[in-house]
C-alpha cells in the first residue's frame, strides 16, 4: 500500500492554484500555536510577583490576556478560511477534470460503472473526502506546531523533565499507523457498500412503474436492506477503527505525564523552583494532553478524505480517453462499407453480436436490416459512430477506416434517431440545437419539418419552453417528433434509425413517419424496424440472424426468394 505521502502526492496536483491560501493557513497556524506557550508563561510572573505586589502593573494582566485571545481568534479564522478557500478551488479543480473526462472516456467505462456510482463519486464522494481533509489538516496544522511550541517551552522551562515525554511519540506512531492502515481498507470497502446501495436505490426509483406492477416491492425492500446492512456494519467496524486511537493515545499520553509531574513535584521538594515556575510548567504539560488527543483523531478523516478524493482522481488516471486520429472532413458522401467484421462485447467470449459481416452502403442509399430480436442489428449500427469498437474487421466511412478519424469529427457525419430518446432538462430550443449555438431560424425548420411546430406555437413560451426532466411535459409521439428535428437541425450526411417508431401508436406514428421521410431526403439512411411496412420503400433490405448477413434485396425481392424476410413479414400479417 502506498504511503500516506504519496497518496497526497497524487492529489497535490488538483490543489495546486490554491497554494496560496495553503500557504496562509500555515502561516496562521504558526502564529496560533506560537501564543498557546504564552498561557502557561504569563502564570510565572503572575504567581511570582502579581500575588506579593513586587511592581506588576494591575491593568497589564487582564491586557495581556485579552491580546493573547484576539490573536489566537484572528490566527485561528484565518487558517480555517484559507484553507477552506484552497480546498474548495481543488474541488472545483478536480470535478472539472473529472466531468471533462466523464465527456472523453472510451465507451467501456459506461458498460463497467452504473450512473449512480459515476455521479457518487463525482458529486459527493469528493466533496465529502475534501471537507474531511480540511478539517483534519487544520487539525494537523494547528495542533502539530502547538505540540512543538509546548514542546519548545518546556524545554526551555526544564530539559530533562522534558525528555520523558519523548517516550511517548514512537508508541503514538505505532498505534496510528496499525489503525491507519485498517481504516484505509475498511473506507474502500465502504466506497463499494455505498455504491451498491446507491445503484438498488437508483434501480427502483428508475423502475418504479414495473417494482410496483408486480408487487416486487417486499423483495426490493429485502436487497435494500441487505445492502443497508453490509454498509452499516463496514461504518460500525471503521467508527471501532478510528474510535480505539482516542483512549489508546489518551492512555499513553497519561503514563507518560504522569510521570513527568511526580518527577517534577519531587524537584520541587528539593527545592531551586518558584511556585510560579512549578505551575507553569504544570500547565504547559498538561496543555499538550489536548494537541495529542487531537492528533490521535486525525488519522480517520485524513484517510476517509484521502480515500474519497482518491477515488476521483482513479476514474480519471484508469479510465483512457477515446482514441482516434487526425482525419476529418467537414462533410462526407456518406459511403460506407463494412469488411468482415466481427464483435464480440467481451474478449474471449465464444458468441458474436457480430459475426463475419460484410455490407457495402452507396452515398444517399436507405438500406434497412431487419430480423429477429437478438440479431445484431442495433450492435452493427453502434459501430458507426465508434461508441463500439470490432473484435475483427475493419469499418470505413468514404473509404477511410474509423480508427483514422478524429473522433468529434467523425460523430458529426451522424445523426441518430432512436426508440429510447433522451431528452435534456432544457427548453424545446436547446433540445433541437443540442451541442450547438440556437439558431432560432433553423430551430423553427426543423420544428416545422418534424411535425411539431403546431404544437410548441400552443406552449406559452414557444421554444422556450421547458420540457422536464427527460421530456416528462411532451407526450411519447412529441418527444419522438422532437428528436427527430434535433437530427434535422444537425443536418448529418449519414442517418440512423433504430426502431424510431416501434413504441408509437397509429396516429402518431404516421406524424413521425412523415417526419421522417422528410428527413431521409439525399442522407445515407440505415433503418431498423420491426413493423416491417414502415420499410418496404427501402432502396435495399438486409435480412440478418445470429450476426450475420442471411439475404439481401429489395422488399419484392426477398418476399418472392420465400426466405428470412418472407417469413417475418408473414407472421407480421398474420398477426
Amino acid at each position: 500500500m502506498a504511503s500516506l505521502l504519496d497518496r497526497f502526492a497524487r492529489v497535490a496536483p488538483y490543489f495546486r492554484d490554491g497554494r496560496s491560501g495553503i500557504v496562509a493557513a500555515a502561516a496562521a497556524a504558526l502564529v496560533g500555536a506560537v501564543t498557546e506557550p504564552m498561557i502557561p508563561a504569563l502564570m510565572q510572573p503572575l504567581l511570582d510577583r502579581g500575588f506579593s505586589g513586587r511592581g506588576l502593573p494591575l491593568w497589564s494582566i487582564p491586557l495581556a490576556i485579552i491580546a493573547l485571545f484576539a490573536v489566537r481568534g484572528s490566527a485561528g479564522f484565518v487558517a480555517q478560511y484559507t484553507l477552506a478557500w484552497a480546498a474548495n478551488r481543488g474541488v472545483l479543480e478536480l470535478r472539472r477534470a473529472m466531468f471533462d473526462h466523464l465527456m472523453r472516456a472510451a465507451p467501456a467505462l459506461f458498460g463497467r460503472q452504473s450512473a449512480s456510482n459515476l455521479t457518487n463519486t463525482l458529486v459527493y464522494e469528493v466533496q465529502q473526502g475534501a471537507t474531511l481533509l480540511v478539517s483534519a489538516l487544520l487539525t494537523l496544522a494547528k495542533d502539530s506546531l502547538t505540540l512543538l511550541a509546548l514542546l519548545a517551552y518546556l524545554m526551555w522551562l526544564n530539559w530533562k523533565l522534558t525528555l520523558f515525554v519523548a517516550v511517548l511519540f514512537p508508541a503514538v506512531a505505532f498505534v496510528m499507523r496499525t489503525l491507519g492502515k485498517r481504516l484505509h481498507k475498511l473506507t474502500l470497502a465502504g466506497q463499494d457498500a455505498t455504491d451498491e446501495l446507491a445503484y438498488v436505490v437508483e434501480e427502483n426509483v428508475l423502475a418504479w412503474r414495473i417494482v410496483r406492477l408486480h408487487d416486487a416491492a417486499p423483495a426490493q425492500a429485502r436487497r435494500f436492506a441487505v445492502s443497508s446492512a453490509l454498509l452499516r456494519r463496514l461504518m460500525q467496524k471503521s467508527t471501532v477503527a478510528g474510535a480505539t486511537m482516542t483512549p489508546v493515545t489518551q492512555l499513553l499520553s497519561a503514563i507518560a505525564l504522569s510521570a513527568v509531574i511526580t518527577v517534577a513535584l519531587w524537584q520541587s521538594g528539593s527545592g531551586g523552583a518558584t511556585v510560579g515556575s512549578f505551575v507553569a510548567f504544570i500547565t504547559a504539560m498538561l496543555m499538550l494532553v489536548g494537541p495529542i488527543k487531537h492528533l490521535s483523531d486525525v488519522m480517520a478523516p485524513v484517510t476517509r478524505g484521502l480515500a474519497s478524493i482518491e477515488r476521483g482522481v482513479a476514474l480519471i488516471e484508469q479510465s483512457p480517453a477515446e482514441s482516434g486520429c487526425g482525419f476529418a472532413v467537414e462533410r462526407v458522401r456518406g459511403d460506407i462499407e463494412l469488411r468482415h467484421v466481427t464483435l464480440r462485447y467481451r474478449e474471449g467470449e465464444e458468441a458474436a453480436a457480430v459475426l463475419d459481416f460484410s455490407l457495402s452502403v452507396r452515398a444517399g442509399e436507405t438500406v434497412a436490416l431487419v430480423g429477429p430480436s437478438g440479431a445484431g442489428k442495433s450492435s452493427l449500427v453502434h459501430l458507426l459512430p465508434r461508441f463500439l469498437d470490432p473484435s475483427a474487421g475493419e469499418v470505413r466511412l468514404d473509404g477511410v477506416p474509423l480508427p483514422e478519424w478524429d473522433i468529434r469529427a467523425l460523430r458529426r457525419q451522424f445523426a441518430f434517431v432512436s426508440q429510447d430518446v433522451v431528452l435534456f432538462n432544457d427548453s424545446i430550443a436547446g433540445n433541437v440545437a443540442l451541442g450547438a449555438e440556437i439558431d432560432r431560424e433553423r430551430v423553427t425548420a426543423a420544428l416545422r419539418a418534424a411535425h411539431l411546430l403546431d404544437f410548441v406555437a400552443t406552449l406559452p413560451q414557444g421554444m422556450d419552453s421547458a420540457i422536464g426532466h427527460n421530456g416528462s411535459e411532451l407526450s411519447g409521439g412529441q418527444r419522438q417528433r422532437l428528436a427527430i428535428a434535433r437530427a434535422i437541425y444537425k443536418d448529418a450526411p449519414v442517418l440512423i434509425l433504430d426502431e424510431a417508431t416501434s413504441a408509437l401508436d397509429s396516429e402518431s406514428e404516421r406524424a413521425v413517419q412523415s417526419a421522417l421521410d422528410v428527413l431521409m431526403q439525399g442522407r445515407t439512411t440505415l433503418v431498423i424496424a420491426h413493423r416491417l411496412s414502415t420499410i418496404e420503400h427501402a432502396d435495399r433490405v438486409v435480412a440478418m440472424d445470429g450476426g450475420r448477413v442471411v439475404e439481401q434485396g429489395t422488399h419484392a425481392e426477398l418476399l418472392a426468394r420465400g426466405g428470412l424476410y418472407a417469413r417475418l413479414h408473414a407472421m407480421q400479417f398474420r398477426s
